[in-house]
């Protein structure tokens, strides 16, 4: 046996007894190491490998036990001449002629539509220096040590006899307590065994729920702009899709919903807008499906990540009348690898959805049931969801923090609900899709917001960020390259210094116009923050009443331009702006004599 055969990398997780075995199953697999081979003596490998003896006569005891090798009195280990050889073929090329195939399969497929979420697909972002992305995670995030921990339990000889011998059509019983005593209760809602069905994450529960109460003499309410994952199902179905609007409280309940079956909604963080929708909106819902008799798909989106203030109980919570069905899945960040999530309805609902689910697979894998089970019950779940909330809170604010102190052009971004994205408004003459395209190709990924929309033309000028992607000392120098860009996009088409409409203040009158004067400045969030600029070169800021966010800082003229510069506010860096007055509005400009951004200001009188 040729030592280049086995290679052994040191900087592997696995260690080099398995390492070792891998290597020569799959030499005896491949041919590589024909049956009747005579192979080293442990002591001879040990030497080729530079390992321990023990340890390669622990890989020789495992194959001889499994049947791989056997031993030879006096003779030797050789490989077995009994294992299944790996076929041959027939000696066609691996290459096939693609015009060939089309004719075969071109008339038997019979589903051929083209998701719009394939529009954007990017298997490659972690290769972006910065991926304001939603929905994707880097590493840093998955709970390794605990979910390892939780693998261990869940394969002990007790845990496998159960899991491994459990009804044909049954959920790990385990898992269905921890999710109804652990994950429901957090959000008010009671349910027994018999109303809690475990699904392959949300996209499952939503396909089996389209395909059970949606057909083409189906009205379904969706939210617009909407996820369009769920639209493309409803589709699937050819369901008549009615696309109610979405304002800053949600889904907009009104008599427009008349004639609907049914009405999907992600209240917690709407899809893709992550507003959130307040209880008064959520009993409206419910007393609408009452008036028009419709059902409620509660999608109970990042319904853990509302970090910002309490969240609203579930519409399932609060439903008295049978009508709403829930939908959630554990945190997405387990999701590349551990897709769980379940469905909470009437039993009379499970039971024709445990019918369909066993039509397709049957159940979620019972051992990846029963270790998200431990997940649960060992409390490991929550301690990640509170580090989670801390890190992505953390990211999200310093995002909207970037996006306030360093702007190109004018933007506005959804109100401060928790989550982990924001829908970024920018001017109507800005071109949003060249600009996302663009920022691509400077390494910031970007989501455009069209597929959202029932109809891509109704589209709000916006783009959409996440920060589950992006580490947080990456948030800042990627919005610095966005503003860059937008600064490089809008050139000649933004207000310049050398035509600018007003007064450009200098030397003597902007120091006058500056000293003692109160500026209104609102934030890209939408609040308002007031600045006072006093007479001795300090300034003092707050936001709105309501808030204990305040900064001091100082202030000074020297020439042409202004300069500040926070004590904490806009990382405490110094800012140079240019001046103009314009009525009761100054601009600010930047080096690049380019307006940036605008306020109200009050003038100090010194005789008043």
């Amino acid at each position: 046996m040729r030592n280049a055969l086995i290679y052994l990398d040191r900087d592997s997780d696995l260690n080099l007894q398995t390492q070792i075995r891998q290597k020569m199953v799959d030499g005896i697999a491949s041919g590589a190491f024909p049956p009747g081979t005579r192979l080293p003596s442990s002591r001879k490998l040990a030497e080729q490998l530079d390992v321990s003896r023990n340890t390669v006569v622990a890989v020789y005891q495992e194959l001889l036990a499994d049947g791989y090798i056997i031993s030879r009195q006096r003779s030797g280990i050789f490989v077995s001449d009994t294992l299944p050889r790996a076929g041959t073929g027939s000696g066609a090329s691996d290459e096939t002629d693609e015009t060939a195939q089309l004719l075969i399969w071109r008339n038997r497929i019979k589903h051929d539509r083209i998701p719009k979420s394939d529009a954007y697909e990017l298997p490659n972002w972690s290769n972006y220096p910065f991926p304001f992305i939603d929905g994707k995670f880097d590493s840093s995030l998955f709970p390794l040590a605990e979910w390892r921990e939780a693998s261990k339990l869940a394969l002990s000889v007790g845990s496998v006899e159960e899991w491994s011998t459990g009804d044909g059509e049954a959920d790990d019983p385990m898992l269905i307590h921890e999710i109804r005593t652990k994950f429901l209760t957090r959000r008010g809602i009671n349910a027994g065994p018999n109303e809690v069905l475990v699904t392959l994450g949300t996209q499952n529960s939503l396909f089996m729920i389209s395909q059970l109460l949606a057909d083409r003499s189906v009205t379904v309410g969706m939210e617009e702009p909407g996820n369009f994952r769920m639209r493309g199902l409803l589709e699937d179905r050819h369901a008549r899709v009615h696309a109610q609007e979405v304002d800053e409280q949600g889904l907009v309940v009104d008599d427009r919903l008349k004639g609907c079956g049914l009405v999907y909604v992600t209240p917690s963080h709407q899809v893709p807008t992550a507003v959130a929708m307040p209880a008064e909106r959520r009993r409206a819902l419910l007393d609408a499906a009452v008036k028009h008799d419709f059902l409620v798909v509660e999608d109970d989106y990042e319904c853990e990540l509302n970090y910002e203030r309490q969240p609203e109980p579930a519409i399932r919570s609060m439903d008295g009348a049978g009508r709403v069905i829930y939908v959630a899945e554990l945190a997405k960040v387990l999701a590349p690898g551990i897709r769980l999530g379940f469905i909470v309805a009437n039993a009379v609902f499970i039971r024709q959805l445990r019918k369909l689910r066993r039509t397709l697979f049957s159940h979620p894998p019972l051992n990846n049931q029963r270790v998200a089970a431990y997940f649960l019950s060992l409390g490991y779940y929550d301690a990640m969801m509170m580090r989670l909330g801390k890190v992505l809170r953390g990211r999200r604010l310093e995002l909207r923090d970037a996006l306030s102190n360093m702007r190109g052009v004018p933007l506005r971004i959804s109100p401060e609900v928790g989550g982990t994205t924001y829908w970024v408004k920018a001017p109507k003459q800005f071109n949003v899709d060249y600009f996302v395209q663009e920022a691509a190709q400077h390494g910031v990924l970007l989501e455009p917001v069209a597929r959202y929309y029932s109809d891509a033309n109704r589209a709000e000028n916006c783009f959409r960020m996440g920060v589950t992607s992006i580490p947080q000392d990456k948030i800042v120098p990627g919005v610095k390259r966005l503003v860059e860009l937008i600064r490089y996009i809008v050139r000649g088409q933004v207000e310049h210094l050398d035509s600018v409409t007003g007064q450009w203040l200098r030397g003597a009158s902007l120091q006058a116009t500056m000293s003692g004067a109160t500026i209104y400045y609102e934030e890209v969030y939408g609040t308002l923050c007031t600045i006072k600029l006093h007479v001795d070169g300090t300034m003092t800021g707050h936001m709105s009443p309501d808030s204990d966010d305040q900064d001091s800082g100082t202030w000074r003229v020297d020439e042409e331009r202004f300069y500040r510069r926070w004590s904490r506010w806009n990382y405490a860096t110094e800012s140079a702006y240019f001046i103009v007055l314009d009525g009761d509005r100054i601009k600010y400009f930047n080096k690049d004599r380019q307006i940036v951004d605008s306020a109200q200001i009050k003038i100090h009188d010194p005789e008043n």
